[in-house]
């Protein structure tokens, strides 16, 4: 799936899309993708000026939209719905990703009981964990969210 294809499902535009590519998806388990950090990216101005470190924050935030993506390629939830978070839990930040690094990014499915849910999640830098955790989720009717 092509950023341009990410960008048909999930509302997310720059400079806040983390995804670059998916790789592979099972709709409703699991997905596989990347972004490549890029020295150009905003957060690297104040994330730290001389030591650009990509912050884990939106390291998170990549697993989270591909948690989305995975969510809603399901055809019950393609049209109508967006993925929100409920919460991060058990978060661990392993090693620093600096601009030229490519994340790898793996999502899957720990729990769901529509609408809520939970990913595990694991970004990856030259196969070295970088950050991994647990993402909670809500799939919520996008006709609720403009009452």
């Amino acid at each position: 799936m092509s950023v341009e294809e990410v960008m048909k499902i999930i509302p997310h535009r720059y400079p806040f899309l983390m995804i670059d590519r998916v790789e592979e998806i099972i709709p409703g388990q699991t997905g596989k993708g990347f972004k490549n950090i890029s020295m150009n990216e905003p957060q690297f101005l104040g994330h730290f000026p001389g030591l650009p470190i990509m912050p884990g924050v939106l390291q998170v935030e990549a697993a989270a939209q591909l948690s989305c993506l995975t969510m809603l390629s399901m055809p019950e939830y393609s049209e109508g719905y967006l993925g929100m978070f409920t919460g991060i839990e058990s978060v661990k930040f392993r090693q620093k990703v600096v601009p030229g690094d490519r994340m790898d990014i793996e999502v899957s499915v720990a729990k769901f009981r529509f609408p809520f849910g939970k990913f595990n999640f694991k970004v990856t830098v030259a196969g070295e964990v970088a950050s991994e955790g647990l993402i909670g989720f809500v799939m919520a009717k996008k006709d609720d969210l403009t009452e």
